[in-house]
């Protein structure tokens, strides 16, 4: 059985269809091109997938299903339906001593397979509070069934609200001691000599950097002329808003992960990369492409470890028959997980071409060298062979080298994380806002960065990763929810009807690092995908809130309305 899915883990797929269905893993084939519009959403099992399946071997003929806009909001898996209650204990001072949560989360009539719809709410509990040293929590989790869409993991699973809960707390604290946003978290958050640390919760950071992101956040915004701004503002009656954020983001998981819910998922990532007879490489790579930029990733280290032009090698994956298995793309693991993969094969072929060329030129293979395609030599760079003769030896005349050499130009690793059961990534973010209290409405004036995700391999990547993900946790803050009536029906499922953030909404979005790299990969890459879905509701609805504190408002849930702004202050 071969299936065209829009998918986000074929492996997964292919291992669900041959449990379910009775046929032979290795007689299915799933194949996954360039899936997009996933965050998350396409790494979870829905009935009509299971229903197609079944149709074509019941059959015995191709069938095909195709859900259209309507049919998509309708059954494909909600999110963040969360009544959350929690407090915080502070000391005169502003140490933060202790804090408390409750969270109920809904998930609809039943629980998404194979990765449980629990998993969204476990990890708000868990996060509660990451940032900072603070040494006594309680976390209560209760999931709710509902008569409503499946709700299961999206982009930033648990985070915007872990986040959003624990930062507002912080600046309520802040109000209450006097102090300033900015200082008060300047006092709380972890400190360099704290790691690696244990959070209450047993989550291990092995490094992060607060204090630098808060630093370099401070720069970038210039706070202090916000909030003079701000001020210069009020007296002319216009409320002006500034939100501060910080965030973990949890990112490339490890082998713990397998088996939860049921689902069979490796933690590992497999590469199978070999030069051509024209001396191009092509790298078979089980990470999957969903927009987020990795065959240009993958390309770039494989042409880096190789020592080749970037244009030379062609990426290919997501198809079941022909990528390596490996775990595929989800929480933020493509680059981490399986750039480490790449990196570790085109090292392989590397050695593997430097010690057929050294056979032909009669070297040692420690005193060559391959840059920009070409073989030369340690010392002074002279050139000596290219790659595609090497290739055109191996493939055509392999009778003209000596006996018993045997050209392999084919290079196949895997690489499993190990040594911790995630990778965290993590930053501060800064919102800066204007709110008509005449009318409810919220002007976005600009958005602050700065994350520390490792070692950043593609600049430009990364950034609108977290681009991106800050106009999602934005759309969440302002605009986005899925409004139901009291029986259930959805009553806003087109696009006309659930309100999304437009380029035109959006304000200028300010990305800056602080590169702090893992220890347990050559790489030292971490995971950039969710970094900015993960604090950027909290820091606009700290913003919203700092806007309306003159006026004795404050908002508590998301997304602020104009009718829920007005609401708070009282004039509807």
């Amino acid at each position: 059985m071969t299936v065209h899915q829009s998918t986000q883990t074929p492996y997964q797929m292919q291992d669900v269809y041959a449990r379910h269905l009775g046929i032979p893993e290795a007689n299915i084939r799933v194949v996954a091109k360039d899936v997009g519009g996933s965050f998350g959403m396409k790494l979870h099992v829905y009935g009509d997938e299971m229903t197609t399946a079944a149709m074509a071997v019941m059959l015995r003929r191709p069938v095909k299903y195709v859900a259209d806009r309507l049919e998509s909001f309708l059954s494909d898996i909600h999110a963040r339906s969360h009544r959350v209650r929690a407090r915080m204990a502070v000391a005169a001072d502003g140490t933060i001593t202790a804090m408390e949560v409750d969270d109920v989360t809904g998930i609809g009539p039943f629980s998404a397979f194979p990765r449980t719809s629990a998993v969204e709410g476990n990890q708000v509990v868990r996060l509660m509070g990451g940032p900072y040293a603070n040494r006594n929590y309680r976390g209560a989790l209760k999931v709710v069934f509902q008569n409503k869409v499946m709700m299961s993991q999206y982009r930033a699973v648990g985070h915007p609200i872990a986040c959003a809960v624990t930062e507002a707390l912080v600046d309520r604290a802040a109000e209450a001691c006097g102090l300033d946003p900015i200082e008060i978290r300047r006092r709380n958050l972890l400190t360099d000599e704290a790691y690696p640390y244990k959070s209450p919760t047993g989550y291990v950071f092995e490094r992060l950097s607060h204090h630098q992101c808060l630093a370099g956040l401070e720069r970038a915004c210039d706070y202090a002329g916000l909030r003079k701004d701000q001020m210069e503002a009020r007296k002319r009656g216009i409320y002006r808003g500034i939100g501060i954020a910080a965030f973990i983001e949890i990112t490339s998981p490890g082998p713990a992960f397998y088996g939860v819910g049921g689902a069979h998922i490796t933690a590992q990532d497999g590469c199978v990369m070999h030069v051509d007879p024209s001396g191009s490489v092509r790298c078979q790579v089980s990470v999957t492409e969903q927009g987020q930029g990795t065959e240009a990733i993958m390309a770039q280290i494989a042409a880096s470890a190789i020592g080749v032009p970037i244009e030379r090698v062609r990426v290919i994956s997501g198809d079941t028959e022909t990528a390596p298995y490996g775990g595929s793309t989800w929480a933020s693991r493509g680059a981490s997980i399986g750039g480490e993969t790449v990196l570790i094969t085109g090292r392989a072929l590397r050695d593997q071409l430097l010690a057929l060329a050294a056979v032909i030129l009669q070297e040692q293979p420690s005193a060559l060298d391959i840059a920009d395609g070409v073989v030369v030599d340690v010392g002074g760079g002279r050139e000596r062979i290219t790659i595609a003769e090497l290739a055109r030896i191996a493939y055509y005349r392999p009778d003209t080298l000596p006996p018993g050499v045997q050209p392999q130009m084919t290079a196949s690793r895997n690489h499993v994380p190990r040594g911790q059961a995630f990778a965290f990534t993590n930053g501060m973010q800064a919102s800066h806002l204007e709110v008509d209290v005449e009318t409810g409405f919220v002007r976005l004036l600009g958005h602050w960065v700065v994350e520390d995700c490792g070692r950043i391999i593609n600049p430009m990547l990364v950034d609108e990763q977290v681009r991106g993900g800050v106009v999602q946790g934005i759309g969440a803050a302002l605009f986005e929810e899925c409004i139901y009536s009291a029986e259930g029906q959805l009553l806003n499922g087109t696009m006309a009807d659930y309100l999304v953030p437009m380029a035109s909404e959006m304000p200028d979005i300010y990305v800056g690092h602080v590169s702090t790299p893992t220890l347990h990969s050559e790489l030292g890459a971490k995971g950039a995908g969710e970094a900015g879905t993960a604090g950027s509701s909290a820091a606009v609805l700290n913003a919203v809130n700092d806007a309306l504190r003159p006026l004795g408002a404050r908002l508590s849930e998301i997304p602020m309305t104009p009718e829920r702004i007005l609401k708070a202050l009282k004039k509807i």
